[in-house]
């Protein structure tokens, strides 16, 4: 069983909410200064664990199956803390007979002010987390200061009056939880680009469609990577240095070269399309990610939309991949917008024997629907394997045709596409 939003949110949930009754009398538990108490300690619990989710440790990684599954429970942590904060901050979390004090003694006005920054805190974390127009480089910069501003609630919860003696179990899981954050968030701010796994990359050669690139890059100490995985990718070029996520679009070579797929949808990724060149170093992290592909007995359908593609690419250059012949590959792309010069994908299908349908119409498709179907009725609902990369509108819109054509959930691969 593999971790993800719900399965942490709500454990932490209970509990913090079972750690704070055991903290009060127990007549003091149906009211709200309970209510606010045990909402005060979830949320500094989510917002603990989004730091250490945040530090890309590979033990959690694999908990989650793969680190776009980290992301996405990360970004559920900060909403989920948000709400907690919210509710916190509406009653007050304290009543007579209640035997409270600060673990740390601040002045009175130093207290109340660590309180509403840390409200604020969490405020700008959040939004941080969800605001996709705010441009790359500076969301990127803004997020570092999550750990230090995570320090700022530490402050709170410690300086606060409050039931919650340090020496009590509740008090022992929010230190255990502040510490371990503090660690992860020092792991990410300050080691992790020394000390993780990366390499220095050169450009080798750029091949442009105007609106994408492909880039392949040859190495001074080639990484290891399985096909399907993807890297952080930085290049010492300004505008450029911030590590940006990219699927590999290449299965390991003997050179050890490898290659990337960039589209421009957005600020990073249209400079990057517009100046990559020969020449620019980069840093690569990497690997990353479980989309990898296991060959099963039975039926095995592609869908890539858009520059989802990359995975598949790579999935088709690996020289150990089996049972290719048994793949049909629905490409969905939008006139105007192929793939860069020097990406022949109907040839590598061919020279792997995989079956292409180029789709241009969309998931409504006559042509795409008749054949999914078709497919389907060959092998049966439980013999195929449904492997999905690309955006979120195509994923819902292939989950319903799986569910008319009555294939399980379970037979369903994905990336998650996007990370903010």
């Amino acid at each position: 069983m593999r971790l993800g939003p719900l399965s942490l949110i709500v454990p932490v949930a209970l509990a913090g909410f079972v750690l704070a009754a055991s903290t009060v009398p127990a007549d003091g538990w149906p009211t709200t200064a309970l209510l606010s108490l045990g909402s005060g300690m979830v949320a500094v619990s989510l917002m603990a664990l989004a730091a250490v989710l945040g530090a890309r440790w590979k033990p959690v990684e694999s908990l989650f199956g793969g680190l776009d599954r980290v992301y996405e429970t990360h970004k559920w942590l900060g909403v989920w803390a948000l709400v907690f904060a919210s509710v916190h901050l509406l009653f007050k979390a304290g009543a007579p007979g209640w035997e409270v004090a600060p673990i740390v003694q601040l002045p009175g006005p130093a207290t109340r002010f660590v309180r509403q920054a840390a409200f604020v805190a969490l405020m700008v974390i959040v939004l941080l987390a969800l605001d996709r127009k705010i441009p790359y480089r500076t969301w990127r910069w803004w997020h570092k200061l999550s750990g230090p501003l995570f320090l700022v609630v530490v402050a709170h919860w410690l300086s606060i009056k409050s039931p919650v003696a340090l020496a009590s179990p509740a008090g022992g899981w929010l230190a255990g939880l502040s510490g371990l954050a503090v660690v992860a968030a020092a792991w990410k701010l300050l080691l992790y680009p020394a000390l993780s796994r990366h390499a220095t990359y050169r450009l080798l050669a750029v091949a442009s469609s105007g609106t994408a690139v492909y880039l392949r890059l040859a190495p001074e100490r080639p990484l290891p990577f399985r096909p399907g995985q993807f890297a952080f990718l930085s290049f010492e070029h300004e505008g450029l240095r911030e590590p940006h996520p990219f699927t590999i679009a290449s299965a390991q070579q003997s050179d050890g070269s490898i290659a990337f797929m960039v589209r421009a949808s957005g600020d990073y990724t249209a400079r990057l399309v517009a100046e990559a060149r020969p020449g620019l170093v980069a840093r690569v992290y990497a690997p990353f990610g479980r989309f990898t592909r296991a060959p099963e007995d039975g039926t095995d359908i592609w869908i890539a939309g858009g520059v989802g593609v990359t995975p598949f690419l790579a999935w088709l250059q690996d020289p150990d991949a089996r049972g290719l012949e048994r793949v049909t590959f629905f490409h969905f792309f939008t006139p105007g917008r192929e793939l860069p010069a020097g990406v022949d994908l109907p040839g590598l299908a061919r020279s792997r024997g995989v079956e292409l349908v180029e789709v241009a119409g969309g998931p409504g498709d006559t042509r795409f629907r008749h054949r999914f179907a078709q497919l389907v009725a060959n092998a049966g609902p439980a013999g195929v394997r449904v492997r999905f990369c690309g955006p979120r509108g195509l994923l819902g819109a292939v989950r319903a045709v799986m569910r008319e054509s009555g294939v399980p959930e379970n037979r369903l691969q994905h990336e998650l596409f996007e990370f903010r």
